[in-house]
């Protein structure tokens, strides 16, 4: 099933611009929604470019982080409800439609780097779906942060009917979702949505001083804490299940990597790691 084509200007969907984060860190992947104009919706053609870009930073080894941010006033406003109006007559096109954009968010619980969500601005629908799927979530003053879909005759289709009461708990879930309204930047803290409030125009500096700190890790552990961080979380395993992964990762890495060896050595040596990510 191809998606719809972009065919409403030549102008690419996303913009990526990598961010030295100093001598042997690697860098931070800014991708950046590229149509401000329209509140960077979520539509088909969205969602695959998503995932094509993002699949080509997770193999790209000089990247640490991937923060992920918006143009103009918004994160992104969820769907296009033009295309909708036409996209949910469509029997055949419309679960694929959703299936896509399920594997999209998906998917970035299973890259090895951190994804960092940058809330420029308005974040409803499509646009928190995306904020829950990433590992922090950095805010600007001006954001909002809802959910909004039941204000338009909406259901959520891309994840946060089933990640937003596992993030901040099924009450404030269902008040968030039955009613419709949009948080300010201090209650999405106080819910645990949100990981830090910044003020307008500092959202790449906070960025920046993220994935500094995690420039100076050893790749391999970060996306092995990573993916036991996430298996208990996403895959709906039990406590002992989830502290045997947790063993069962950390005897593998201690036992075969060179970056525990040698953080190991710069510690007693009293250096500074050069981890390679092996």
């Amino acid at each position: 099933m191809n998606a719809p084509a972009h065919a409403e200007d030549a102008s690419p969907l996303l913009l990526v611009e990598k961010h030295v984060l100093g001598e042997g860190a690697g860098s931070l992947a800014l991708v950046t929604f590229n149509r401000g104009d329209k509140m960077n919706p979520m539509d088909w053609a969205m969602a695959r470019e998503m995932r094509r870009v993002f699949d080509e930073l997770a193999q790209d080894d000089d990247v640490r982080v991937v923060g992920i941010t918006g143009s103009g006033r918004a994160f992104s406003a969820g769907g296009d409800m033009k295309k909708y109006q036409k996209l949910q007559r469509e029997s055949t096109d419309f679960p694929h439609f959703l299936a896509d954009i399920h594997e999209t968010f998906q998917r970035i619980a299973t890259y090895t780097k951190p994804y960092v969500a940058l809330v420029n601005g308005i974040a409803v629908a499509g646009g928190i779906e995306l904020i829950l799927s990433c590992d922090l979530v950095i805010c600007a003053e001006s954001a909002r942060i809802g959910d909004a879909h039941l204000n338009f005759g909406q259901m959520g289709g891309g994840g946060v009917l089933t990640m937003l009461p596992r993030i901040i708990g099924p009450m404030r879930a269902r008040e968030l979702i039955f009613s419709g309204r949009l948080l300010e930047p201090k209650e999405a803290l106080e819910f645990g949505l949100v990981n830090q409030i910044v003020p307008d125009g500092e959202l790449l500096d906070a960025a920046l001083k993220f994935a500094r700190e995690v420039g100076k890790k050893s790749p391999l552990a970060v996306a092995n804490a990573k993916q036991v961080l996430n298996a208990g979380l996403n895959e709906g395993t039990g406590v002992q299940a989830a502290f045997r992964l947790e063993r069962e990762m950390t005897a593998r890495y201690c036992l075969t990597s060179t970056d525990a060896h040698e953080g190991l050595e710069a510690f007693v040596t009293k250096r500074q790691p050069k981890f390679t990510g092996r």
